[in-house]
């Protein structure tokens, strides 16, 4: 299956529900505003999420994969030794998972006295309800680690639709909750309420997911039985790329818990400001970003695994020159119109203009490490395919004291909005000491064709960023106007820019029969 047809399945979906995480976030802004309960629920929905991503999607994703297709290729189509070696794998996850929960659902008051903000904190009912919650949504970890095994599985075998769609199931389960939350009316009461229906509409969401994958598994005809746990050799081995894969491809989740521990620090409201920017810069971060390392892991790892170098390197420079093509215009046109898509998808109900406007800085702060969070993920599956997990702890390591170092300079100065730059400028140097490593190595480099045709996608990126820039005002009124002035305005810049950078790039010779033809070969 070719490149672009497996981003195009993964990234479809994937934008399908970024959408409807959209939708939800709107409805989110709406009904439980910024600060209290709205904060409360940030926090207690992100601990597990958090986790989520840096272990199960994260780590134990980029760890098994290789190991899963070196089992499978050693006997060609014969699936034996891979399912013998995923149900060993299942039999220890099982009870790693159970008393890990186990334990945080004890400790949990202090997991939340740690992240949370002084004015959280201090307003006990709302402190109070934001364990309750946490201690809900928290069985959504265990149970996503268990889907992802399966999303795992599948991913090896090509198949990539059923996990790229999963993550719907738990947006459609938080639309439900809002919904049901909104008929209790806007005093504080109601919001209280429907955090509550949102903390039991997250684990459900996790029950559902891994109902759907473990199906989708059995019809490919992929099937695990229950075994007792034993640390098998290959599991020991999972194990030992696990814990350093768990920085080297996690330093984006990473770095929001570093967020969390700084946040603690600013006033009311800024978990939310935060959470809700981040939704914008996930739009493209999840849809290109999750789409590329999801499909050229299991590639990457059958080329390397068949000696076959010059299929890596193509697949390699195909990755990140489409990685660049799509995000560089997605950064930079998020960078200036940010706060336009804020206070036209956001503002109303309980979220107000100036909570909007705020939330739009921390957008543009985002999007500036929108590139290198892409290139991180398509860059570190070059090391995992080589079973070299502990590179990227080191420049991730690096990374992230830089984004310390950053928010350490910036937070006193520009609030939240200086987190989301120190995120930026780490993810920066994280990516900058992948591709060195990776050259030094005889791995990959860029070639100069490739190079010339990535500075021709940031000077059409650049021409779309200063026709919006000159675009912006005359929308000025539409952005938090009635609803159709919203849509229209919100569809003008979309277009207006989309117009720009594609019209450039087919002047500048980037988008042409050639490229998609690249992208497309096998």
């Amino acid at each position: 299956m070719s490149l672009l047809k497996n981003v195009g399945t993964i990234g479809g979906l994937t934008a399908v529900s970024r959408v409807f995480g959209f939708v939800r976030d709107v409805l989110l802004a709406r009904v439980l505003g910024a600060g209290g309960v709205a904060d409360a629920w940030q926090l207690a929905f992100q601990l597990p999420n958090i986790f989520r991503r840096l272990f199960a999607e994260g780590a134990f994703s980029q760890a098994f994969v290789p190991l899963f297709n070196r089992h499978y290729t050693k006997d060609g189509s014969d699936l034996t030794e891979a399912r013998r070696f995923s149900e060993e794998v299942l039999a220890v996850l099982i009870p790693i998972l159970i008393v890990f929960s186990a334990i945080a659902l004890i400790v949990m008051p202090w997991i939340m006295g740690l992240f949370a903000s002084d004015a959280l904190e201090a307003d006990t009912d709302t402190f109070d309800l934001a364990i309750v919650m946490a201690r809900i949504t928290f069985p959504y970890l265990a149970l996503m680690s268990l889907a992802t095994l399966f999303a795992a599985v599948l991913n090896s075998l090509s198949r990539f639709a059923a996990a790229a769609a999963a993550p719907i199931l738990l947006n459609i389960s938080l639309i439900t909750a809002l919904v049901a939350g909104a008929t209790l009316g806007e005093g504080n009461d109601g919001r209280e309420m429907t955090g509550m229906f949102l903390a039991i509409a997250v684990s459900a969401s996790g029950l559902f997911q891994l109902l759907w994958l473990g199906f989708w598994a059995w019809r490919s005809g992929f099937t695990m039985s229950f075994k007792r746990p034993r640390m098998t050799s290959g599991v020991k081995e999972l194990g030992i790329l696990v814990l350093p894969a768990i920085f080297g491809a996690g330093v984006y989740q990473i770095s929001r818990f570093i967020d969390l521990l700084f946040i603690a620090t600013l006033p009311d409201k800024s978990i939310t400001f935060l959470a809700m920017a981040d939704r914008l810069n996930q739009l493209p971060l999840g849809i290109i970003g999750i789409a590329l390392g999801t499909a050229i892991l299991p590639a990457l790892s059958r080329f390397i695994a068949n000696d076959d170098a010059d299929g890596a390197f193509r697949l390699q420079s195909n990755a990140v020159e489409f990685a660049l093509l799509l995000t560089l215009p997605a950064a930079v046109a998020l960078f200036i119109t940010g706060s336009a898509f804020t206070r036209a998808f956001y503002t109303g109900g309980a979220y107000s203009l100036a909570d909007s406007m705020a939330t739009g800085a921390v957008v543009s702060g985002l999007v500036v490490g929108l590139p290198a969070y892409v290139l991180v993920k398509v860059l570190v599956p070059n090391f995992f395919a080589r079973k070299d997990t502990r590179t990227p702890v080191y420049t991730a390591a690096v990374g992230l004291t830089v984004n310390v170092i950053a928010n350490l300079i910036l937070v006193p100065r520009i609030g939240v909005v200086g987190l989301a730059l120190g995120g930026a400028i780490g993810a920066w140097t994280n990516c900058a000491l992948l591709y060195t490593l990776l050259v030094r190595r005889g791995f990959y480099r860029l070639t100069g064709l490739v190079a010339w045709r990535i500075a021709r996608i940031a000077l059409a990126a650049a021409v779309m960023g200063a026709v919006l820039w000159h675009a912006m005002p005359y929308g000025t009124d539409w952005y938090a106007g009635a609803v159709l002035e919203r849509i229209a305005a919100v569809i003008a810049l979309v277009s207006l820019g989309g117009v720009v950078f594609f019209a450039t790039a087919i002047v500048l010779g980037v988008v042409n029969r050639e490229t998609i033809g690249q992208l497309r070969r096998r």
